[in-house]
């Protein structure tokens, strides 16, 4: 047993011969790495560096792999900068623009210290005395220590138990002359103390003497501290940061299982200097993998990375390098990045924006500003629950709407207060699937939307093709034609769904395949005609059956852009971003939990990268000052349409109890089909296509009883007259 045990411990890591070895062998870049430039002694001095507090002893230090390395990024910026471009003359915090908030960040951080320090003042001021009265008892006792010669006894003592009387004597006198002297030097010491400091007092200027007094009492304050104290405390705590060397890093990927130390065609190489990222928010190196290992093994053992780094997973970043796949960068962040609010939208400032331009949503982990950019693009929003699907979401349709020439319509499923103030702008707004005092009918009114958006779409592309090249060089919308006064229906459209899969649950299923049959459409002929589709839910699979299943899948599976907050399982996540995704290595369920992680989600598909975004948050209140600015903008110049400015949906199936007593005449009661054969036969531009399942659904989702009728001698599920007008009474009251 213990020799089964034996086996299976792995063999200790020498990394001192790994370097050693390391060294002694020839080192060639790689094809794609690059320009390679040789180093100078201070290059390599400086590739290891300690930033603030220190995790780890000091190592030897090593630069990685050979002595031909490349440059990840030019620390001591605090911007990236591409080769060839031109640094800023002045720093970019003193820029006109910028100065206000760094005089303000600077005087907060100053106004912040000084009070911190005045509260204290009294507590400083008896530590000061308490510590100066042992610095200076400390200084006599040592004084005199000094004259009493310590560790004197011991000699004599051992002298006397060797009975060595010489050597005593020797000692003895040695001392008394030893004494004699520092004894003398003491007295003069003091005696000149006593002479000039009274002489001092009355010679010296007040503020000197006061001066040189606080000097004293410092000093003695200084020398008599406890050791570990201070007699200031600090206001502002500075961070521990992660001290990234070579050793480090190795020793990291070998317990992670990516190499091996002790064979040559398994050793982690470096690609790069150990340095700075760009913002100073972090350390990073280009990691090179041996040959057989490739991203996905490295994806998978993030946590354990970020373990033999000692550091939590959430500030361990690994990029894919586009220049191998076994090379990556490896970006550990001095704090967790993803802790660290955003901060408010900078939509507040209420000015016009333009749905053709990319946006700030938020930062990445590196710090970075991360934009997102709308037109031709269909989003898919997922996340569990109180995690910032519908802040997120809201956020990009709060940018639409400071886009005067944008329509804006607004689709919310779960019926919540979180979209009431798009009143204020939408062309068209739907609340819940059933009857509520925000919406009479929503899953008509949802249908004639649709419908609106197809004619909509048809209407512009029938436009578009009258148009000459100049202005329609590409046959499709652009946005000189989407802001030109003379084709006011030459518009981008966003549509805006929150919890989109309940339209696809609804009670009648003719009605979720027609719906889903629609969306599909509009999803895939809409974007030329400027259409934009903006989906959130947090329930992306499992839904409908048949083909409705089929429609739904296709439609959430060919939206371009994702992004996921934090997700309850590896499903989900893949449904919401794809299979592709999570081999790359990218996984919302993992992502951390936590009230200060509300907004956090990666975006896939917006760019070749994926990062980790951290969102601008934009609460009810700060959603309601920009809609209210946005319809002002709107009304200004005469672009306020829709529902927003009173008109009513164009639709006669958006009075369904109204029709349907309409069609049964004088008839007290009617069967379903008789009623469905009615609306077809006298409102076929409404009802055309209709099904006795879908009227009774609609009917019984309207408080109507679906009873047995006898009519004609069968007895088959119908409605009463008197059933329709008492639902329509308590509707209207």
């Amino acid at each position: 047993m213990s020799e089964l045990s034996n086996e299976n411990v792995p063999e200790p890591i020498n990394l001192d011969a790994h370097r050693a070895r390391r060294d002694e062998t020839p080192q060639t870049p790689d094809e794609n790495a690059g320009k390679t430039v040789p180093l100078s002694t201070g290059d390599v001095e400086r590739m290891d560096t300690a930033y603030e507090v220190a995790l780890d002893d000091d190592a030897d230090t090593d630069p990685g792999a050979g002595k031909v390395l490349v440059p990840v990024d030019t620390p001591g910026l605090a911007v990236p900068v591409t080769p060839g471009e031109r640094l800023p003359i002045i720093p970019v915090h003193l820029l006109p623009q910028n100065l206000r908030a760094t005089v303000r960040r600077a005087l907060t951080r100053s106004s912040h210290v000084a009070a911190f320090h005045a509260v204290r003042s009294p507590w400083y001021g008896a530590k000061l005395t308490w510590f100066a009265g042992r610095g200076f008892a400390r200084l006599a006792r040592n004084q005199l220590n000094w004259w009493w010669v310590p560790n004197s006894f011991a000699l004599e003592q051992k002298a006397a138990d060797g009975s060595e009387l010489k050597e005593w004597e020797k000692i003895h006198r040695e001392l008394k002359r030893t004494r004699l002297w520092r004894g003398g030097v003491l007295a003069a010491q003091n005696i000149g103390l006593v002479i000039s400091a009274p002489i001092a007092l009355n010679a010296a200027p007040t503020a000197a003497v006061a001066l040189a007094g606080a000097g004293l009492v410092a000093a003695a304050a200084h020398y008599g501290r406890p050791a570990g104290q201070t007699l200031v405390g600090t206001a502002v705590v500075a961070p521990r940061f992660r001290k990234l060397n070579s050793d480090i890093v190795l020793r990291a990927y070998y317990a992670a299982g990516l190499g091996k130390p002790d064979r040559a065609d398994q050793e982690v190489r470096f690609g790069s200097q150990m340095s700075r990222d760009a913002r100073n928010n972090g350390s990073q190196v280009l990691v090179d993998l041996p040959y057989g290992k490739g991203w996905t093994d490295v994806a998978n053992c993030r946590e354990k990375i970020a373990s033999g780094l000692d550091v939590h997973v959430n500030q361990v970043f690994l990029t894919p390098d586009k220049t191998s796949s076994r090379r990556h960068t490896l970006f550990v962040a001095d704090r967790d990045p993803l802790a660290v609010p955003v901060g408010r939208t900078s939509l507040l400032d209420c000015k016009r924006r333009s749905i053709w331009k990319a946006f700030i949503i938020g930062r990445d982990e590196r710090d970075a500003p991360v934009k997102l950019s709308l037109m031709w693009n269909s989003l898919l929003v997922g996340a569990q629950p109180r995690k910032g699907k519908t802040y997120f979401a809201r956020l990009l349709a709060l940018y639409a709407a400071l886009d005067p020439n944008v329509r804006l319509i607004v689709v919310d499923g779960k019926n919540s207060p979180d979209w009431l103030a798009f009143k204020k702008v939408a062309h068209r707004i739907v609340f819940g699937t059933h009857p509520n005092p925000n919406t009479d009918d929503p899953i008509e009114t949802f249908r004639a939307i649709l419908d609106e958006i197809l004619a909509h779409i048809d209407h512009v592309n029938s436009i578009l093709t009258t148009l000459p090249v100049e202005l329609c060089p590409e046959g499709k919308l652009t946005e000189e034609l989407h802001n030109d006064p003379r084709y006011p229906d030459l518009h981008v459209l966003v549509l805006v769904m929150e919890e989109f899969q309940v339209y696809f649950e609804t009670e009648d299923q003719a009605v979720n395949k027609e719906i889903a049959a629609k969306l599909s459409r509009i999803q895939a002929v809409g974007p030329s005609a400027g259409v934009i589709i903006e989906s959130s839910s947090q329930k992306p699979s499992g839904v409908g059956a048949g083909d409705v299943a089929r429609l739904f899948n296709r439609y959430r599976d060919n939206h371009t852009l994702r992004f996921a907050l934090k997700c309850g399982n590896r499903v989900v996540s893949e449904a919401i971003l794809g299979g592709d995704a999570y081999q790359e290595g990218f996984d919302a369920a993992t992502l951390p939990v936590g009230d200060e992680y509300r907004g956090v989600g990666y975006l896939y598909g917006a760019s070749d990268a994926t990062p980790t975004v951290r969102t601008e948050l934009a609460d009810a209140t700060d959603a309601d000052k920009i809609l209210t600015a946005a319809r002002v903008l709107r009304e200004r110049l005469g672009l306020l349409s829709g529902m927003a400015a009173g008109e009513e949906m164009q639709r006669g199936s958006r009075d369904v109890l109204a029709d349907i007593l309409t069609v049964m005449g004088a008839d007290t009661a009617a069967h379903w089909d008789t009623i469905a054969g009615r609306l077809a036969d006298q409102m076929p531009e409404q009802y055309d296509g209709t099904t006795p399942d879908a009227i009774s659904a609609q009917a019984r989702g309207l408080n109507v009883s679906s009873v047995n009728v006898k009519r004609d001698g069968a007895t088959r599920k119908g409605a009463k007259a008197d059933d329709i007008r008492a639902a329509i009474a308590r509707r209207n009251t």
